[in-house]
Formats: C-alpha cells, sequence, structure tokens
C-alpha cells in the first residue's frame, strides 16, 4: 500500500509536522510506502481560472510541482493531509496547489455535475489551531479547515476515515504521547486496517 502524506503547514518542526511524521513512522511499521511531501517548498503558479483544463484534462501554466503531486495523488492508495488553520481555512499554499489540480481530482459529465476520479481511496485529515477546545470547533477554526478539505476530498471520491482536530496549540504548544497514539491508531485502525 502507497500513502501520500501532503504537509499543509510552513512549520518544519510545528505540531502539524510532528503528528504527521508519527503517521509516517506507523505507515512504515506496518511495511506500506509513505511519500511525504512539504507543500511550503513545492513551487507551484496559482491559478488563473482559465478552465481549460476542464475540456484539455491539462493545465496549461508551465509544468510545475502541481503535475508531479496530481501524479503522487493518482498512484497512492490512500492520502493523510494535515494543514494549520488560517483564519479559518488551510493556508494558501495548500489551497492553490489544489486549485491547480482540480481537472486530476474530479471530472464532469455531459451536464456539468462532478465525477469523482479516486473513488475506493481512503483519507485522513489532521488540523490544529491556537484557539482552545472547543471553540477551536464552534468557531470554525480546526473544523473550517476540515470542512474545506473535506469538500474536496468529497467530490474527487475520498472516503475520509478520520479527523484529528487538535486546539489550544497557543496555551498548550507541546504535543502529548497520548496525541502521537491517537495519530498512530488512525493510521494502523482507519488506514490500514
Amino acid at each position: 500500500m502507497k500513502v501520500l502524506i501532503l504537509n499543509g503547514s510552513p512549520r518544519r518542526h510545528g505540531n502539524i509536522s510532528k503528528m504527521l511524521e508519527a503517521m509516517k513512522q506507523e505507515i512504515e511499521c506496518c511495511n506500506a510506502e509513505a511519500v511525504y511531501v512539504r507543500v511550503a517548498e513545492l513551487k507551484v503558479l496559482p491559478c488563473t481560472g482559465c478552465m481549460k483544463c476542464r475540456s484539455s484534462l491539462r493545465c496549461c501554466l508551465p509544468e510545475d510541482d502541481a503535475q508531479r503531486i496530481l501524479q503522487n495523488i493518482r498512484d497512492a492508495d490512500a492520502l493523510i493531509i494535515g494543514a494549520p488553520c488560517y483564519w479559518g481555512n488551510m493556508p494558501g499554499e495548500l489551497k492553490v496547489l489544489f486549485d491547480r489540480m482540480v481537472y486530476g481530482m474530479m471530472g464532469e459529465n455531459a451536464w456539468g455535475m462532478p465525477l469523482a476520479l479516486h473513488k475506493g481511496k481512503k483519507a485522513v485529515i489532521v488540523s490544529t489551531c491556537t484557539t482552545p477546545y472547543p471553540f477551536n470547533i464552534l468557531y470554525n477554526q480546526t473544523r473550517g479547515v476540515v470542512k474545506a478539505l473535506r469538500e474536496i476530498l468529497k467530490w474527487s471520491g475520498f472516503k475520509i476515515v478520520k479527523t484529528i482536530e487538535r486546539g489550544g496549540t497557543g496555551k498548550y504548544p507541546e504535543l502529548t504521547a497520548a496525541e502521537i497514539l491517537r495519530c498512530k491508531k488512525a493510521v494502523r485502525k482507519s488506514l490500514l486496517g
């Protein structure tokens, strides 16, 4: 099994990175392949909204890392996406990446209705924010990130098997052993099980 991990956090040693690293280690312990990508290190031009990719099934912009990541998604059996909350949503670099890959995530039928291109694949979403629990959920902070990613993945055909939301990183910046264990269990039970 091949699992693609998209780290949408620009912080190399932040909580998202630590959580995803624990998940990567668990994947490798289960004799599966993990492909780990830091979105902040990618070179991706923003989408121009020309919609040509819908008919040509390729982006008209010069080839960059968006096409490479799309191929990684196509090759993967499962996907893990981690993203901190930026104003109730995912970081801009991650959104730009998904904007550029829309033609490879979902198609359209003759009436313009979405067609999922990744049916049968599983996904896990991980999000963090400084807003304390339960307000991170009530005020759509981590929940806003999860909702946005769930929308993208749902129309692409992914089945979201687990979400992990961690609020309060401002006051409690360090992850607990229980939180790391929760990440590992999400891989073992929800993704690979």
